[in-house]
């Protein structure tokens, strides 16, 4: 039986589009014909369900405390995906507690063989949850923008995954790109660094897998105001179609490493 390809989307600083991308790569995935869900994974600063413009009666956080079962928590999203909704300002769930990291795990095994793919939408940095939450997917994939503080973040982001769980190859998705060409000059930029400064004992580089960039595109701030996805709202978009490029290198990706393992 398939399981689902677990992909953890994070980043070294907010602000940088993760949860935007987040939901509209699923809804790219699901158009794609994958079935796909949704983890807020950011426990203490939840915002997918404003993105998503969704008012759930049931969250992460009663599926944990017991209050709730699971199947109940899943709810289905526009787009044609499914989502499973963290409760913000939750103080409980902003360090790693042997609880949290329990039930984290648990529900990933649980959601892992009902579906093709699970996005994982962390929380920004590398916060022991955050760094916990990416270690349980199979793949990593780091957005940032092109200015020198996401950088530098994305960079420290990266190089901290390299060390302590053996990411050789994460995913870089550059957002907010103003020029052709851009996003593939920074992941050229960044994979420079990479190769002079992270030197693995085993001597193994850190290989960027650049999955594309998004253009900075005013659809894309009027979407969010709309609370509705850029893929439903404006599919003609630069940005949408950029998501749609990435989506689909994403699945080419997953069906190499799936063939690969032999998965």
């Amino acid at each position: 039986m398939s399981v689902a390809h677990i992909l953890a989307i994070t980043s070294g600083k907010g602000g940088v589009g993760k949860t935007m991308l987040s939901a509209n790569l699923a809804a790219a995935l699901a158009r794609r014909g994958e079935k796909v869900l949704v983890i807020d994974a950011d426990l203490g600063l939840a915002n997918l369900d404003v993105v998503l413009n969704l008012h759930p009666r049931t969250t992460l956080h009663d599926v944990f405390t017991g209050k709730a079962p699971l199947d109940q928590a899943v709810i289905d999203a526009p787009g044609g995906f499914q989502v499973l909704l963290a409760g913000s300002g939750l103080i409980e769930y902003s360090r790693l507690t042997p609880q949290v990291r329990e039930q984290l795990a648990l529900l990933l095994d649980t959601v892992r063989p009902r579906y093709d793919r699970v996005l994982i939408d962390t929380g920004a940095g590398i916060s022991d949850i955050v760094l916990y939450a990416v270690s349980l997917a199979d793949e990593v994939l780091v957005i940032a923008t092109p200015e020198p503080t996401a950088l530098a973040d994305a960079y420290a982001t990266i190089k901290v995954l390299a060390a302590q769980q053996d990411r050789t190859t994460p995913m870089l998705v550059v957002n907010q790109t103003q020029r052709p060409g851009e996003g593939a000059h920074v992941a050229t930029q960044l994979q420079a660094v990479l190769r002079r400064f992270v030197q693995r004992p085993d001597g193994t580089a850190i290989t960027l897998q650049a999955l594309g960039d998004i253009a900075l595109d005013p659809a894309v701030r009027q979407s969010v105001q709309k609370r509705q996805l850029l893929m439903l709202a404006y599919p003609g978009a630069d940005a949408a179609s950029d998501i749609r490029e990435i989506a689909g290198r994403l699945a080419e990706a997953t069906a190499a490493a799936r063939l690969q393992s032999g998965r």
